[in-house]
């Protein structure tokens, strides 16, 4: 079934576009591949980026909008990711990166596009967990800039994931969270009590 990727904000994408038309930017870039590629890069699957700060024995707390990412495509593979965030004067470009989150992102978006049911595809980081999932939301309707995962939606950990969380294996929102509840440890500010 296919995914029902949300279209990305216009000026996001324009900006991604001018920093790849930019021999700068792209010299500049943190990608060997992006800048070594010798066929046309293209952003591709524009995807929001959700941040949760807070995972509680309650479940959790609202997600927050933190940027859309473009897989940057040459040929038949992404050989990088472009990030973009938002500023008082709107979207803009971020930076150019590669590594393995953006092979593991491209497999784990083929995995879902294989699924019967049809989802729209988010990213959502866990920074007190350094992980980073594919979000399948299961609310098609919604813009992808808002929202938190409802408890039927899917989490699809990226590689690398944490240790004991199995990378590229889908799990239920109230599957998963309660195992994150209890991997998250607070955060102890010098001079307190243990």
């Amino acid at each position: 079934m296919p995914l029902h990727v949300p279209p990305a904000p216009a000026p996001a994408l324009r900006s991604v576009l001018t920093a790849l038309g930019s021999p700068t930017a792209v010299r500049e870039a943190g990608s060997p591949a992006l800048r070594s590629a010798q066929e046309p890069a293209t952003p591709e699957l524009p995807l929001p980026v959700h941040v949760l700060d807070r995972i509680t024995p309650e479940g959790i707390s609202a997600t927050r909008l933190a940027g859309w990412r473009f897989l940057i495509r040459c040929g038949d593979h992404a050989v990088a990711a472009a990030e973009t965030m938002l500023t008082p004067d709107g979207w803009t470009f971020s930076h150019f990166f590669e590594g393995p989150y953006v092979t593991s992102t491209e497999r784990a978006l083929r995995q879902a596009e294989a699924m019967s049911q049809p989802y729209q595809p988010r990213l959502l980081s866990m920074p007190s967990l350094y992980m980073l999932t594919l979000w399948l939301h299961g609310d098609l309707s919604d813009d992808g800039s808002t929202g938190h995962p409802a408890a039927t939606d899917l989490l699809v950990p990226l590689a690398p994931a944490p240790p004991g969380i199995a990378a590229h294996l889908p799990h239920q929102v109230a599957d998963l969270l309660p195992v994150l509840t209890h991997r998250v440890t607070p955060i102890r500010l010098m001079g307190s009590p243990a």
